[in-house]
């Protein structure tokens, strides 16, 4: 109790409203001043952001990693969509790439080289905030250069490359999370820091709103616009990709599965209920957990059956953005010893949200 206050079940002294009303500080904080204080001090989803880094940086790099026998056909001196298409494309896109500065092979070289280095980084969670930089800058730079490569999943590593630059993804899980809990032991910060930290951390909020709000719009359209197709209306969409060699990794499996017309049938309408329905779950916990987890089985068969895993790898890393807390806490615990070195025992930062 203040010493300002009244005891219990007697009159306010004279004079004592006036005195309040002339101490702001006296008055219990308004509700935009407590969701303004958690907006600049509380990081929300430290857990989920370490995720999405881990997940789209394992993405990118494995790509890079499965495409560096043939890096300068896709994107190099070699690629049929050479440096003048691409500089006539650009030019009406005003898409950004570094990869235009140069035609020399050492420039090429050194930007896919980058890329590897970045996407190692960001899965390590070393200087986060620099690496994610490098990591849009090399991602838009190679991406944009040709157009023309991708399967889906390009996309949604070309989107969340631009937003992990906002969000706060190593105060956990981290290289960087390891140090600042060394420096956090030194000492307390100065003023300009706690400044720079409430910026921050208002940056990596609005970031991961925005990604959560990709992730939804992803779902949204992407189901909307199955509704609108006769294939998927009559339940035999997945037919086609089954039986194309382009699509069938696993022949075998893939005409076991094709033959399944009730099979068929229900994964078709599965898909489209689980695309559409998943943005109006997202106030029921139980239920979004659910249908999250479909969703991943869904993508990680995509990977398997249709040969995709990198574009699986990217839409299982951004719908971590949703996974709740207490078991991605509960993964982490898996196997302590091995994490020991990179984990610290207590994240730095305030209290989360699931």
């Amino acid at each position: 109790m203040s010493h300002d206050a009244p005891p219990s079940g007697t009159a306010a002294l004279p004079g004592q409203a006036s005195r309040e009303a002339a101490d702001p500080a006296a008055l219990p904080p308004t509700r935009f001043e407590r969701l303004f204080d958690a907006f600049t001090t509380v990081t929300v989803g430290r857990h989920q952001a370490a995720v999405v880094r881990i997940g789209f940086g394992l993405a990118w790099l494995g790509y890079l990693l499965r495409e560096w026998p043939e890096r300068r056909v896709l994107y190099g001196d070699r690629s049929p969509w050479s440096p003048e298409l691409a500089d006539t494309l650009l030019s009406a896109t005003h898409a950004f790439t570094v990869l235009t500065w140069s035609d020399g092979r050492l420039w090429f070289e050194t930007v896919y080289h980058l890329a590897i280095a970045a996407a190692v980084l960001m899965v390590l969670g070393w200087r986060t905030r620099a690496s994610a930089v490098l990591f849009a800058v090399t991602v838009l730079s190679l991406q944009n250069r040709n157009v023309l490569v991708g399967d889906g999943g390009d996309n949604v590593v070309h989107l969340m490359a631009l937003y992990l630059v906002l969000v706060r993804c190593g105060r956990v899980w981290s290289l960087d999370a390891r140090r600042r809990a060394r420096r956090a032991a030194a000492g307390p910060t100065g003023e300009v820091r706690a400044v720079a930290d409430a910026l921050a951390t208002m940056l990596h909020n609005c970031g991961m709103l925005i990604i959560a709000v990709q992730v939804v719009l992803i779902y949204s359209t992407a189901g909307w616009y199955k509704v609108q197709g006769s294939r998927w209306q009559d339940g035999t969409a997945l037919h086609y990709p089954l039986h194309l060699d382009y699509f069938t990794p696993w022949p075998g499996l893939s005409a076991l599965l094709g033959s399944s017309l009730l099979l068929t049938f229900a994964l078709s309408y599965g898909t489209v209920i689980l695309q559409v329905g998943f943005p109006f779950t997202l106030l029921n916990r139980r239920l979004k957990n659910v249908l999250l987890a479909l969703m991943i089985a869904e993508h990680a068969g995509i990977a398997v059956l249709l040969g995709l895993p990198f574009f699986s790898l990217a839409m299982i890393a951004a719908d971590a953005v949703f996974l709740p807390t207490a078991f991605l806490l509960q993964v982490g615990a898996l196997r302590p010893g091995t994490l020991r070195g990179v984990l610290p025992r207590r994240p730095a930062g305030g209290p989360e949200t699931t």
